[in-house]
């Protein structure tokens, strides 16, 4: 209980010190449509079927963002609802301290060496690795709707090669987190396949990224690679949905829905790779910058 506390003091420092980076970034007051968009793609991530591949989705099929700006719209924008999914699942899932600790610590790790590299990358590279990223979360959707991931085991902590095993699988998502490539589906079978109980990915997979997504929109927004105004919808619509989908929420089939999901994203992956060497047509909405 002594480490979650330190955890829950360290979840309220990254949530005001990315409150403060968000607002020094400059505020555009968002579309009601920008706002739905945080409110649907925060209420299904909450519930297990991730945000980065629908939103990516909902903006390339809109035409809403810049693919150069997509990374880090992505991560400063989805970075609220998910410090508030991390208070309410590290709250109630029960894992090992230890291994919560430094597999969020091995996530951030990761993110603060990706994020150094992305912002420097050129369009096509970025569409190109969005595009195989978006391919990757289809198939891992794919999985859940087969149920073909691992079955897991029931321990709640890891040690010894397993723990080394989790510590750089995790590290290695936090760098890919950084394109745009969501930590959560991943994370889950990293801990499936290590033999923990498959609830204990749930405080992992978000505890991350609650604590790697602050400090990677820093450097986001200092260099001015997010789109400000999306950015505001994602955050201000996504709250009230992580709230709804946790508390509220008691039965709900997401078959159909992941069904709809996976094929927007496949398609959004495949148009993605096909026009990576045009021109980018997105509108560049008057959020994208702040005078």
């Amino acid at each position: 209980m002594v480490v979650k506390g330190f955890l829950f003091a360290g979840l309220g420092i990254v949530l005001v010190v990315y409150l403060i980076t968000l607002v020094r970034g400059g505020f555009v007051r968002p579309t009601w449509f920008q706002q739905l968009v945080g409110f649907v793609t925060a209420f299904f991530d909450t519930l297990g079927i991730g945000s980065f591949a629908t939103t990516t989705s909902i903006y390339k099929l809109k035409n809403m963002v810049p693919v150069k700006l997509m990374p880090g719209t992505l991560n400063v924008g989805h970075t609220l609802p998910t410090i508030t999914q991390a208070f309410i699942y590290t709250k109630i899932v029960p894992v090992e301290s230890r291994t919560l600790v430094l597999m969020i610590v091995a996530a951030v790790l990761g993110s603060l060496a990706g994020v150094g590299v992305v912002v420097h990358w050129p369009r096509r590279k970025i569409q190109i690795g969005m595009g195989l990223a978006l391919l990757g979360a289809a198939v891992l959707l794919l999985m859940t709707l087969f149920n073909l991931f691992p079955a897991g085991g029931d321990t709640l902590g890891l040690s010894g090669a397993r723990l080394w095993s989790g510590l750089g699988g995790n590290f290695v998502l936090g760098v890919l987190m950084m394109l745009g490539i969501g930590l959560y589906g991943p994370c889950m079978i990293l801990v499936y396949l290590l033999g923990m109980n498959p609830t204990a990915a749930f405080p992992i997979m978000m505890g991350s990224c609650a604590f790697l997504m602050p400090i990677a929109s820093m450097r986001f927004v200092r260099t001015r690679t997010y789109h400000v105004q999306a950015t505001w919808g994602l955050a201000i619509g996504a709250v009230p949905a992580v709230l709804i989908a946790a508390f509220l929420v008691t039965s709900l089939s997401l078959t159909a829905v992941r069904w709809l999901v996976l094929f927007v994203v496949v398609y959004t992956a495949l148009n993605m790779l096909m026009t990576a060497g045009q021109p980018d047509t997105s509108r560049d909405l008057a959020g994208a910058e702040v005078a």
